[in-house]
């Protein structure tokens, strides 16, 4: 008996030692979990937007904005970027066939993938781009137009609904990147609403960051590289084995201001983000995918919705992904994406923004032709270098 009570004293301290040694790595796991769990988690939504009427399609789609309702505007090119053969049957003389048309160039949906408005093109008081590029909304929801064509050498203003506001520089000027009249080739405007200024990639001809007045277009200010007195001279193409160049490569492709007053710049074919202050005193940058050839790798940034803005949601349109980066120290944290056609795929990913909720939303040039949403399913413990496609989970 005296055996037998032992015995059972020894089964029950094991018992509660295995309790608490399971409460404890529960604990354990739990508690690294909360550790890991800081990274932005995100989810293709396959279904988001809904199909377009009238047999409307896209073209190369080069720009996405969010306004103060989460309304995505995009724009695209349209016809100069269809194949009129197979794409554009009905729009041809005489159609040849039921489908299809291409859209027009400005297209608005609402939180739920709704095609609620479509305007844009050329009118009356400005000169359509020959190519547009960029879209972006400001603190009264009106839309900002830069153009990359040959000629475009200024920026569009409409309202919301698409009126036109105001013009800024003239078309037809050549390539300048000290001139104070008017741009060169103009990839993307962002805006400090505090300051009412406006950040200008300028772009695919200069080879500069311009800020303009908001309200009236006047230009205040203009750097290049590392905060140089920009030069057109021409650098020839990318070498990730030779100095890092002075000067920024075409097209400079994004000029984004924080809200503790970094500018974050898309130096694309360098594959660098270069960080400023508001009057261009270099700050720091990062070589992202400094390998990368061509196109380059650092195409367009966002950031996360969280009041720090802790991350950078940058747009990788060579290597088909979408880097989630810590903003202060500009460390990659982990991609999403893959290329290919399918959702969460990307071909040529070119422009990015956020809403309110911190949905990710892209487009695509070149074949992509579309726009995609990525649903943020908040932090998490993500570890892989790349996720590849980052698939709905129910």
């Amino acid at each position: 008996m005296k055996r037998n009570v032992i015995l059972g004293s020894v089964l029950v301290a094991l018992v509660v030692a295995l309790g608490i040694a399971s409460c404890a790595m529960e604990r354990s796991a739990d508690g690294a979990e909360a550790a890991a769990g800081t990274v932005p988690v995100f989810e293709v939504d396959p279904l988001w937007p809904k199909p377009l009427p009238n047999h409307w399609i896209l073209g190369s789609t080069i720009g996405v904005g969010v306004d103060s309702k989460d309304h995505v505007f995009i724009i695209h090119r349209g016809a100069g970027t269809l194949n009129a053969r197979t794409e554009m049957g009905a729009a041809t003389d005489p159609p040849t066939g039921e489908c299809c048309v291409p859209a027009p160039p400005i297209l608005e949906f609402d939180p739920d993938g709704n095609l609620v408005n479509a305007w844009g093109g050329p009118g009356e008081g400005y000169d359509w781009p020959t190519s547009n590029h960029g879209l972006t909304l400001d603190d009264k929801d009106n839309v900002w137009i830069g153009g990359n064509g040959a000629t475009d050498s200024h920026i569009l203003e409409f309202t919301h609904d698409g009126k036109f506001l105001m013009q800024i520089g003239t078309a037809n000027q050549a390539v300048d990147s000290r001139s104070t009249e008017h741009f060169g080739r103009v990839a993307k405007i962002n805006f400090d609403y505090g300051a009412r200024e406006a950040y200008v990639a300028d772009g695919y001809g200069n080879k500069r960051v311009a800020v303009i007045d908001m309200d009236t277009g006047e230009m205040k200010r203009f750097w290049g590289a590392y905060g140089n007195e920009p030069d057109d001279a021409d650098l020839g193409r990318y070498d990730p084995d030779a100095p890092l160049a002075q000067q920024f490569r075409n097209p400079v492709h994004c000029a984004m201001p924080s809200d503790d007053g970094l500018i974050y710049v898309c130096d694309r074919p360098s594959d660098r983000i270069q960080v400023f202050q508001k009057d261009g005193t270099f700050v720091k940058e990062a070589r992202i995918a400094p390998k990368t050839l061509g196109d380059g790798s650092v195409w367009d940034i966002a950031f996360s919705r969280d009041p720090d803005q802790k991350f950078i949601y940058l747009a990788d349109g060579k290597n088909e992904k979408i880097y989630v980066i810590e903003r202060e120290t500009l460390k990659v944290i982990t991609s999403f994406g893959d290329g290919g056609r399918q959702p969460g795929q990307f071909f040529a990913v070119h422009s990015i923004a956020t809403d309110s909720q911190g949905n990710v939303y892209t487009t695509e040039t070149y074949e992509g032709k579309r726009v995609q949403k990525f649903v943020y399913r908040g932090l998490g413990n993500v570890t892989a270098e790349n996720q590849g496609v980052v698939w709905p989970s129910r």
